[in-house]
Parts: C-alpha cells; structure tokens; sequence
C-alpha cells in the first residue's frame, strides 16, 4: 500500500483545507453599525427576543475601532462561518474586534442589554458555541500576532491565533510549546479548555505553560491575570474554559525544541486490532516523558478498516527507536512512516482531513485505566462509519495536582475521541447516531470529558468535580449574569 495515499482518519480525505467565504451583498453602502437605519430583532440570554435599537446600534459601531457587521455586510458570511459546518447560524450583529478596547465596548453592549453572546477565537468550537443566531459574535480573527522572546522563552498570542501560528513564530528559535493536533485549531479555546497536544507528556498541558492572560470581564474591564494578580480568576481560566470572559492575549512558557524529532504513524489491518490494544495497554504505562503514541482506528477512502499509531519521540531518535521497537514487533504493520521529520509534518498532517467546512459530530470519554473490558467493547462496537482516535495523558500531565488548576481530569491516561466527518447534511441523523451509539457502549468504561469537543457536554458539576465549587464562586464574582454561557457552563453561585 502506498502511505502517500493512506488514509489517517476515517473523514473523507480531499475536503479543501479552507471553506470559501460567501458574499451575499452588492450594495455599494455595507451595512455596518454605524450606518444602521432601523432597529433589529436580537435575543436575550433567556431566549426572549428583543429589539436593539438603532441609536444603540450606531453608538456601538462608532466606539468601535473594526467593523459591527449585519446580514447582508458582504463580510458578513465569511466572519459568521466556523470551522465546522453543521453549525449554520446568523448573528444579529458580529462586532470585528482589532483591540482590547474594541472587546470591551462589545461586551458592554451586550451586558447592558442582556444579548446572548458568542465568542469567535480561531473558529474551530467542534460543538459550535463560537457562533450563535439572533445575538452578539465577538469575532477575535483578527487578533493573530505571535511575538517569541528567545531570550525569557515566552510567547505572547493573540486571542485569535492559530497554533499554527504559534508553532511558527517559535520553531525557528529553537523553542515550542504545548500546542494541539489540528494546526488550523485557535489559541484561545485550545488553551482555556486545558490543551492537549504531542507534547503534553513533557511539558505538560497549555493551560500548565500559560504564564499570563488579558482578558475583558463582564464588567468590561481589561484585566491582566497570573498566579500574582488576580490569581483566583487565572486559576479559573486554566481549565474554565470561556466561562470568565474574552481573553485576547495568552502568555506561554516556551522550551528548547529540536524541531527534527522521531515520527510518524504504524498502521495495522483492523484484523490485528485487538493484538496492537492489548499490547498497547500494557506496554503504553511504563513509556518515558519523550513518547507519545496513541491509538487511531479508522476506515480509509476505499473502505479498509485499519488500526494505526501516531507518534512523536521528543529526544534523542536512536533512544526513541529503541522504546519504539517492542511495538513495532506486534502483528504485520502495512505501513510505517515513523522516521526523523519536521516536527510540524504531524502538526499540519490531518488538516485537510479536518478541513473547514466538513460536517462533525463528536463525543469523548476519559480513560483512567486500560482495562480487557473496554479494549473488548472497543472492538466489539466498532462501526467502520466511526473515528476512533484519541489525547494521550499521563507523565507531566498526571504529575500537576488535580486542583492546581481549573482543568478535572489529570488522573486520566488517555481520552478517547468518537467522531463522524461527512459532507452531506442527509446524512446527520445517521451518523450522529452511530457515534452516539459507540460512545454509550464505550460510556461505563469512561470517566468525565473533554470540555472544548463533547457537544452533548451536560453535567458540568459532575464533570468538573471538586473544582466547580471554587469555579462557581469565582464565576459569581466576575460573571453574576452568567453573560458568558455558550461553553460548559458553569452557574453564578
């Protein structure tokens, strides 16, 4: 088989990378704010309608130093568009923020009428809780400046950069980051979710390299928030999600990085699925701080069922081959491209796959021990429309105290992911279904979730565990009007 053209997901491969932004204006005045002429039907954040007002409307938009677009700003489909295209909703207004102040002025209007808001960082909310009908985007996309200081090993970034950006400022100096599996994935949600990534066993999770943030509280006030000011609200932030407010800037803690490291992936026809698991289970809780490897399984383009590994050594490549070896004895491997690479192949590998605009519906679980019953229900509800993939854990992960920051889940060895990508709208209910299905099979082995993937997400108190006492008492301080609530909502205590 030619691993050019192997499939690494079960998402149809040949999705374009970017989806197109759509005019749907040819007015030679676009309508902006500041030249609203009628009042507009908005919602508030109980559900009612109510009306926003033109004055207010063009107030707004004078105070702003980006466009406010409404429908039929030939910008207006572009900015509303998100990574995944199942969520398909209209704004009221999608205020374009270039600056702190420009935040702020939006989330005073926004409070002060009560209107539902959605906050657009890179756009790539799997669930879709960046976008919302009737009601406020706060669009971040163009906030994308990545500095690096190789001197202190910080890097600053904007509140809608990419990690890709991220990545890119920083590997030519020699140092990285923390950052996640999809290159085209914002800063912003990546990180206040917790943040995982290849790197995570060495380093640790985005929200244990975050040394900073600006953020704009409901009060409209900019804050800058570290474990010396205002410590309370960055622990909050590390974990909490967007429940806290708009954060526009993130501070990281970088490290040295050789950007040519041990990688790749091993596959395996699905047949020998259940050898590769159970030696994996195994062999994968004694593995150094350097090895991540996880498991995938997926069906390529032309219907092969097929179990493979991603991998990334972070140190020397001849000890990491010696670590590697036992694993890739297990079974007969039909491909194997795990050699010395850029680092960032891995990190832009399954971007087309995940490209914008595809249909996706997913589900996740914590998986805090490998265990033959869920390796057996694994492979005994496995549906070839399904993607099984996963966030590996442990090492550095495991070794932050589980309430020294926000994020519930540092006793888990790996996540397991449960997705469907399609192109066809017809097709939702089926597939939506089948992941649903696998995922209640998987669900008695499983312990809590991913925030920033789970679209079902209920249950935030359970899920946060002994944190949410603290997170609500924090949320009630900075957000008693639970103004930020298209997250993992965390109630005002």
């Amino acid at each position: 088989m030619d691993r050019r053209n192997f499939c690494r997901t079960a998402i149809a491969a040949g999705i374009a990378a970017s989806y197109p932004l759509l005019s749907g204006c040819t007015r030679s005045e676009p309508p902006v704010a500041t030249s609203a002429d009628t009042s507009i039907r908005g919602i508030s954040l109980d559900g009612a309608e109510i009306e926003l007002e033109r004055a207010a409307i063009k107030e707004l938009g004078d105070a702003m130093t980006g466009p406010v677009m409404l429908s039929g700003h030939p910008d207006y489909d572009g900015a509303r568009l998100i990574w995944n295209g199942m969520h398909d909703k209209r704004p009221a207004l999608i205020a374009r923020c270039l600056n702190n102040q420009d935040v702020a002025n939006a989330v005073t209007f926004a409070r002060e009428r009560s209107l539902l808001v959605a906050v657009r960082g890179g756009g790539h909310s799997w669930p879709g809780k960046s976008i919302c009908d009737d009601g406020l985007m706060i669009d971040l996309s163009q906030l994308t400046d990545v500095s690096v200081n190789a001197e202190t090993q910080r890097a600053f970034a904007g509140g809608g950069a990419l990690l890709a950006h991220l990545d890119l400022a920083s590997l030519p100096l020699g140092l990285v980051t923390t950052a996640g599996v999809i290159s085209h994935t914002g800063v912003g949600g990546f990180t206040l979710g917790g943040g995982f990534g290849r790197l995570n066993r060495k380093y640790g999770l985005a929200v244990d390299n975050l040394r900073s943030a600006e953020l704009i509280t409901a009060d409209g006030q900019v804050r800058t928030v570290s474990s010396e000011q205002d410590a309370d609200l960055f622990w909050a932030i590390r974990g909490g999600g967007g429940n806290f407010g708009v954060v526009t800037k993130f501070e990281y803690q970088m490290h040295p990085f050789d950007r040519n490291v041990l990688s790749g992936s091993i596959t395996w026809p699905f047949e020998q699925a259940r050898d590769v698991l159970e030696f994996y289970a195994e062999w994968s809780a004694g593995l150094s701080d350097d090895m991540y490897v996880g498991p995938t399984i997926a069906t390529t383009p032309d219907g092969v069922r097929i179990i493979m590994m991603d991998v990334v050594y972070n140190g020397d490549p001849a000890a990491g081959e010696k670590e590697l070896e036992p694993l890739r004895k297990i079974g007969t491997p039909i491909a194997d491209d795990v050699f010395v690479q850029d680092y960032m192949v891995m990190q832009t590998k399954d971007d087309a796959a995940f490209g914008h605009g595809i249909r996706s519906y997913a589900k996740n679980g914590m998986v805090k021990e490998w265990t033959q019953e869920l390796i057996d229900t694994m492979l005994d509800a496995d549906d070839p429309r399904v993607l099984v993939t996963n966030h590996v854990m442990g090492a550095a992960v495991k070794r932050v105290g589980e309430l020294d920051t926000a994020f519930p889940h540092r006793n888990a060895e790996i996540m397991i992911v449960i997705a469907g990508g399609w192109m066809d709208a017809t097709q939702d209910d089926e597939l939506i279904a089948a992941c649903r299905a696998y995922h209640k099979a998987l669900d008695p082995h499983l312990g809590g979730y991913y925030d920033n993937i789970d679209f079902d997400g209920e249950g935030a108190h359970s899920n946060y565990g002994p944190a949410y006492a603290r997170l609500a008492k924090i949320k009630g301080q900075y957000d008693p009007g639970n103004l930020f609530r298209l997250n993992s909502n965390i109630e005002p205590a």
